[in-house]
């Protein structure tokens, strides 16, 4: 299969729609990253998906529309509070787990009697999702894994051969993957994965926001995910990556103990004035760090490195979702100096 590159003009955007409504495909750009696109309701296109991916079959995919009044064909309840959640952050990075209906093949939810529902906002995405006129299942496009993806070059690298299309829409504006909650009550969310709609954000809304214990530690055996990046070691380049919590003087004296030929680190802007080791920088502050993470680790397995110690971000604000990334990368080693 050749895949082909595709541009954000309006001849292009009808020929991926038409590939989606085809049963085929396409890789998309959406605010978060880039996704793969495929017909959700259709059971043969979801399998490519997966198979393209090589992603396990029990990690359930999340359902794009074009406007959230869309959710009630789709699913079988819409609590008040989503439609308050939706007026406030949609279209955006905000994905909320329903109950579905028999629309939603039992393959896209990964076995799940929910599905995640998000309304994107980059225009590109939200074009192709009103031409095909089909819920667009789009999980990361990127090897099961591996560094999502925030730019077409990226997915043409994990996916040339394997999918029909790449439409090129630019560099992903938030860097990280949706924020994944689940209504409790009447005024209570959960958050199942952390991004760029923050606990604090979601709390102007609802009464009460709870951390899911699965954000920062490993399921339990046998226990199910409820959410993309939930379960399976996610976001890891070819390098080791190891996370490290401390003060600056502490993680340089560290890497000083451990260091080699093959071994950078991954540190703030802040950090780099006279940092004696080889290192990239991934910005900031936890926005530009959130934006950065995932194109630095490209990067670095680019430049040849076996092990990278990063400096971990405080787990608060976006903070919060680039730390749950870095300790999914780093399998859960943390090193405390």
């Amino acid at each position: 299969m050749d895949t082909v590159l595709l541009s954000d003009n309006d001849i292009d955007l009808v020929k991926a729609a038409e590939l989606i409504r085809n049963g085929e495909i396409v890789g998309i750009p959406t605010e978060t990253v880039y996704g793969l696109g495929a017909d959700a309701s259709n059971e043969e296109a979801v399998r490519k998906v997966f198979a393209a991916k090589g992603r396990p079959a029990d990690n359930p995919l999340i359902v794009h529309l074009a406007d959230f009044s869309q959710a009630k064909d789709y699913t079988t309840s819409i609590p008040d509070l989503a439609y308050t959640l939706a007026e406030k952050f949609c279209p955006g990075p905000l994905t909320m787990v329903l109950p579905k209906n028999e629309r939603i093949p039992m393959i896209t939810s990964g076995g799940l009697d929910t599905v995640g529902i998000r309304v994107p906002s980059h225009p590109v995405m939200h074009r192709i999702i009103e031409i095909s006129g089909r819920p667009i299942a789009a999980p990361s496009a990127n090897t099961s894994g591996y560094p999502s993806p925030t730019s077409a070059e990226h997915v043409m690298r994990d996916m040339n051969g394997k999918i029909s299309a790449v439409v090129d829409g630019g560099s992903s504006r938030f860097g990280v993957e949706s924020t994944v909650i689940a209504i409790e009550g009447e005024s209570t969310v959960r958050i199942l994965r952390p991004g760029c709609v923050t606990k604090e954000m979601l709390e102007q809304v609802c009464s009460e926001v709870i951390i899911d214990h699965a954000i920062l530690h490993e399921l339990e055996a046998g226990q199910k995910a409820a959410s993309p990046g939930m379960k399976y070691k996610h976001y890891s380049p070819k390098a080791d990556i190891i996370m490290v919590e401390g003060e600056l003087e502490g993680f340089i004296a560290y890497v000083g103990e451990h260091t080699g030929d093959d071994v950078y680190s991954l540190i703030f802007d802040s950090d780099s004035d006279n940092f004696p080791y080889r290192y990239m920088t991934y910005g900031k502050d936890s926005s530009e760090q959130a934006h950065l993470l995932f194109q630095r680790l490209r990067e670095l397995d680019d430049a040849g490195a076996a092990r990278v110690y990063v400096r971990a971000p405080r787990p608060e604000g976006v903070g919060l979702a680039v730390y749950n990334r870095l300790i999914r990368a780093a399998g859960f080693e943390v090193i405390r100096v």
